[in-house]
């Protein structure tokens, strides 16, 4: 008869047990040297900018000066709070903002809805579709400066042929200069809007939208019932980092008017590369940058807040 001690499995040995655990601590290490080609350039080039941004926005850092730059606090932080050139920039950074991110979003969407039946030459209308997202903010700005030329730009010559007038200065009428930007800033970020929301219309099974048309519904009731609420989640991402991009728009608006006229077009971006490259206010200048980047870390969080408890609630 065999007994309990022949018939029980061996016991593993203890050096077993901690060999295991040094492979994992080792693997664990290897880990992190794939990981460290990548996050070098991010705190080199990122995290370290911005921290040094940061200091330099409590320091009396000018161009041009001999003496050696000084620890002053918050006082660059209370200048901006009195500064009314700063806030109306800032006004004019929601405006454009919002401005370019919401019939971007709407002409993306009606596009998006359009490229994703299945018509004649589909391919060839979703590669003209992308052509603006594949050129350079600096060329799409000359381009639409000649666009909008007084004299020789197609927009004026246009409107003289249908007997509307024209030889109006789109971009140096104190009117028309915001808006005509925000019309060049949605037509350069619609493609990459687009493409986004294309992506989400192609992951909504079409099963979905047969059933629905077999229960009677209308196209729009199938979009606001099957298609909207598999999109939503990408029309909510998409849209917020919309607004944080072009409110931290740069080459293009210096391009098309570089903050005129009157500083009608001069964006937070445009304000603080003035006050650095142009007036030597470093110090200055680094603390408009903190301002921007706690502003939109704020509506960062907060609209990752209300995805998370919308995540909750479904």
């Amino acid at each position: 008869m065999t007994s309990v001690t022949e018939a029980s499995p061996p016991r593993r040995p203890a050096g077993r047990r901690r060999g295991a655990g040094g492979s994992r601590r080792t693997a664990g290490h290897g880990a992190w040297f794939l990981v460290l080609p990548a996050l070098i350039p991010i705190l080199v080039l990122s995290v370290g900018p911005l921290l040094h941004g940061i200091l330099l926005a409590f320091t009396d850092a000018q161009s041009g000066r001999t003496e050696p730059t000084e620890w002053i606090g918050a006082l660059n932080f209370r200048d901006l709070l009195h500064d009314t050139l700063f806030r109306e920039s800032f006004r004019i950074g929601l405006v454009w903002a919002v401005g370019v991110t919401v019939p971007q979003f709407l002409l993306a969407l009606g596009l998006a809805l359009l490229l994703n039946q299945d018509l004649r030459l589909r391919r060839l209308a979703r590669a003209l579709a992308i052509i603006p997202w594949a050129m350079p903010e600096i060329v799409v700005g000359i381009m639409w400066r000649l666009v909008y030329h007084p004299d020789a730009g197609i927009l004026n010559e246009t409107l003289r042929d249908v007997g509307l007038g024209g030889g109006r200065d789109w971009l140096s009428a104190l009117t028309t200069a915001l808006p005509a930007v925000i019309v060049v800033g949605v037509w350069a970020g619609m493609p990459q809007t687009t493409v986004a929301l294309l992506a989400g219309l192609q992951h909504t099974p079409r099963e979905l939208h047969e059933a629905a048309a077999v229960d009677g519904a209308g196209a729009w009731r199938r979009f606001r019932t099957v298609t909207w609420p598999a999109l939503r989640p990408v029309a909510l991402a998409v849209t917020a980092l919309n607004l944080i991009w072009n409110f931290n728009a740069f080459a293009l608006v210096y391009v098309l008017t570089s903050g005129g006229p009157g500083g009608r077009t001069r964006l937070p971006m445009l304000f603080a590369y003035e006050e650095a490259f142009r007036y030597g206010q470093f110090g200055y200048a680094a603390a408009m940058g903190c301002v921007m980047v706690a502003v939109i870390s704020i509506a960062l969080a907060v609209f990752l807040a209300g995805r998370l408890r919308g995540g909750d609630d479904s």
